[in-house]
């Protein structure tokens, strides 16, 4: 456990200043991050500064310079940016930037927090590299004192990256990309029914699909990766990208991969466009130019979309709430930890880990990747965009192919859903079946759990069964909570009938304990000693061994607006306090993220006990709130945090002692959490877990194959596939073991704990923030191996 920081966090900012601007074009999730940054400096004891539209209020000082407030930025995690974001001329000028120094000097102001995109951050640090130079200007000028431009010799920059194009190198995800795919998916799923149409038999209404073709462009300027990742979210049939144009002759392969779905009973077909697509000659591939070739050469009724600013819009995501304020908070502990010779850096997501990295160098190779692409070496663009971007490149073009090969394996790997349904679980089960298929192997589909793996209800899928599983809520294959142990023999039994070499097991708590049961009979059944992988998909992200679980970022989502909705229903009536009720099992990550996503006051979870003392401090807490301009609180329980401690109790207890300062209203959400369609992390994350799950059995497979037969039985040959971090990793069942609360059904240790004092500071809580672990400069420019 890392030891208490030397320096109190709450006297680190004590004689500094911060000023914090948003640039460039709105990003949903900016709010958040404004939020954050101006509470977590105060917080610091830092002097916190709006600056109003942009670098345009930079320029023009005066008003647009405002000392921020706590309640300043109180209700405001919904939308764009409410201090502006304005787009400026004077500021590309020495003049503009001498005024802007001035105005900042004047404030006392060294430390700036820019969020914006990669032009905007390029403009900050030339800011900061002139810096001596303009004061020295403005001392000249008479405009301020020699004593001035002493105490305001540094100009620290911390940057975050708002852009729904997410085309900035060093970040898996930019302030704003989640959000706008949330749209683009909500269009492209409402778009894909009209082209169902229901007639009319003597037997009944039946559903008629049409045969037609959809082909949709999407923002992300000279970036696609909102147009891959809507193709992989979707189960699109194509998607034209800038970083990597089709090859010579693309008409012709297109026309022939839309008749070869078209063979295989699909009646849609869905094209995916960014705006900044281009041919291998660097000619612009447009939405009507696919449109005209699709509809003469095949005579399919096509319709295309053009997308537009719609993208832009809406509420943000809770991905992008959380991610928002997580990066305010590192940018204010990167300010306020800069030294004189500390680069501008910009604070950016790896895996679900908060990086600081030199703002400069992600510059550079967004402008290499530019380059690249100029040059015609798309493989190096691919590369340069990152990590995440070349495996969702890779991914795609994976299950691109329609044509499973001529040779076959002879394997057999059962699919099985286990315990409560939730959203992503068909997107996992699909990605899982298709490149099974494409691996040579046949797949078995196990219907209800180990229940019907136990009772033979088993049967082949193949490619066109799993058409359109990517948008689909809950488990089409079935699920229930039974656990192996009821019936072993009668599994192994089946694991011979049908001939099983791997099982995929694709759910919650359920999936990991039954998994574990299955190795530890191995003894005992031979059949079991066959490689197993354990998906997690649960909307608790309570499975041992994962940070995330499938499913877990749509209930999220659900929890956030149903919140943003209730918190809405009190701006007229004030002086109101909300108690919700979310699931979870004895897991608080839903409660607590949700906390973060929607500004609750407090969220009660198991994992962090507590007291009637502390519910006390909690009302007393609201009843100071309510003496502000912000008459309302939110407060989240998690289902099992307490028995005694029940959400009718906290009820009747804030409602007793809040008398005559507010009333309460209880909510709970109950079976809502687990239903709807999934959100585009989650089908993106389950496509990505169903594909390395079934190439990782493949591989071990390969290495369990002894004297003719498939013999299994070393602890690494049965593991639980998770994002660790940063990465997604096997880790054995039989390891796993040790690190798991089996009583409540969560795992002992849990890495969003540590966000924990983020929700409680945000709320105005006084409490010690531990700054030792944190984010080191990494350097972005090694990691790519392209450039020198």
């Amino acid at each position: 456990m890392a030891q208490p920081a030397s320096i109190d966090p709450t006297k680190m900012g004590e004689g500094r200043a911060i000023a914090v601007l948003t640039s460039g074009g709105d990003a949903q999730g900016m709010n958040a991050a404004v939020r954050a940054t101006v509470r977590v400096g105060i917080y610091t004891g830092a002097k916190v500064y709006f600056v109003h539209e942009g670098y345009q209020g930079l320029v023009d000082g005066g008003d647009y310079i405002r000392l921020a407030t706590w309640e300043s930025v109180s209700m405001m995690l919904q939308g764009g940016t409410v201090i502006g974001s304005a787009r400026c001329q004077d500021f590309r000028t020495r003049e503009g930037r001498t005024k802007a120094a001035c105005n900042l000097v004047k404030l006392g102001i060294t430390n700036l927090c820019v969020i914006g995109g990669d032009g905007s951050l390029t403009g900050a640090n030339a800011f900061r590299t002139e810096w001596s130079g303009l004061l020295a200007d403005l001392v000249k000028a008479g405009k301020i004192t020699a004593a001035e431009a002493k105490s305001s010799s540094h100009l620290n920059i911390v940057g975050m990256v708002g852009s729904i194009d997410n085309d900035f190198c060093g970040t898996d995800m930019t302030i704003g990309t989640d959000s706008a795919l949330h749209r683009i998916i909500e269009i492209v799923d409402a778009i894909t029914t009209t082209a169902q149409r229901y007639a009319w038999s003597p037997s009944g209404i039946y559903l008629m699909d049409r045969l037609r073709a959809f082909i949709l462009e999407v923002m992300g300027r000279h970036c696609g990766y909102l147009a891959l990742v809507t193709a992989l979210a979707c189960g699109a049939d194509w998607v034209f990208i800038p970083e990597m144009p089709p090859d010579e002759g693309w008409e012709q392969h297109l026309c022939r991969r839309l008749t070869d779905q078209r063979g295989r009973g699909s009646r849609l077909n869905i094209i995916i466009v960014a705006e900044g697509a281009i041919d291998r000659n660097g000619k612009a591939i447009t939405c009507e130019n696919i449109k005209e070739l699709v509809s003469k050469k095949l005579g399919i009724d096509t319709r295309t979309t053009i997308l537009g600013h719609v993208q832009r819009g809406g509420t943000p995501s809770a991905f992008d709430r959380i991610l928002g304020s997580r990066m305010g908070v590192e940018a204010v502990m990167a300010l306020l930890e800069a030294k004189p010779d500390t680069p501008a850096c910009v604070v950016s997501l790896s895996g679900n880990m908060a990086v600081r990295l030199p703002l400069m160098e992600c510059v550079q190779v967004t402008k290499d990747v530019t380059t690249a692409m100029a040059e015609g070496r798309f493989e190096d663009a691919v590369k340069l965009r990152g990590k995440s971007f070349e495996n969702n490149w890779n991914t795609y073009k994976m299950l691109a192919h329609v044509h499973p090969p001529d040779t076959k394996s002879n394997i057999n790997i059962a699919i099985v859903n286990v315990g409560a349904p939730c959203a992503g679980m068909n997107a996992a089960v699909r990605s899982t079946v298709r490149v099974g298929l494409l691996q040579g192997h046949q797949i078995l589909a196990v219907h209800d759990g180990f229940d019907g793996l136990a009772h033979g209800m088993i049967e082949p899928i193949g490619w066109s069964a799993v058409a359109g599983w990517t948008g689909k809520g809950g488990s089409n294959l079935g699920t229930k909570r039974s656990l192996p142990h009821e019936f072993m023999e009668e599994i192994s039994l089946s694991i011979t009938k049908f001939n099983i070499h791997a099982i995929v097991i694709i759910g919650g708590f359920e999936a990991f304990v039954g998994g574990l049961e299955m190795v530890q009979a191995r003894e005992k059944y031979e059949e079991l000693c066959i490689p197993l992988v354990v998906v997690p998909a649960t909307v608790s992200n309570n499975v041992p061994g994962s940070d995330f679980s499938i499913g877990t970022d749509t209930a999220l989502n659900t929890i956030t607006m149903t919140c943003d909705r209730i918190k809405q229903s009190a701006a007229g009536t004030k002086r109101r306090v909300f108690i919700v009720e979310t699931m979870g099992g004895y897991c608080g990550y839903l409660a607590t993220m949700a906390g973060l996503a929607s500004g609750a006051d407090a969220a009660y979870i198991y994992e962090e006990h507590f007291n009637i003392h502390d519910l006390e401090v909690n009302v007393e807490h609201l009843v100071e709130k309510m003496k502000t301009t912000v008459k309302r609180g939110l407060i989240l329980r998690n289902e099992k945090c307490n028995a005694n401690y029940t959400t009718d109790f906290i009820f009747s207890l804030y409602t007793e002692e809040g008398k005559g300062v507010f009333d309460c209203r209880k909510n709970v959400l109950g079976h809502m959490q687990q239903g709807g369609t999934p959100s585009p992390f989650d089908r993106n994350f389950a496509t990505k877990m169903g594909i390395k799950s079934v190439l990782w059995l493949t591989d071990k497979l390969k290495e369990c194959y002894r004297h003719g037969r498939i013999f299994a039985n070393s602890p690494d040959s049965a593991c639980v596939l998770g994002m660790k971090k940063r990465s997604l990793v096997f880790q054995p069942l039989e390891e796993l073991k040790d690190q798991t609360d089996f009583e409540h059904r969560i795992p002992k240790i849990q890495w969003w704990l540590k966000l924990r004092p983020i929700l409680k500071i945000l709320a105005k809580y006084k409490i010690n923030l531990d700054t030792t672990e944190k984010a080191a400069l990494e350097h972005v420019i090694k990691k790519t191996g392209l450039v020198p």
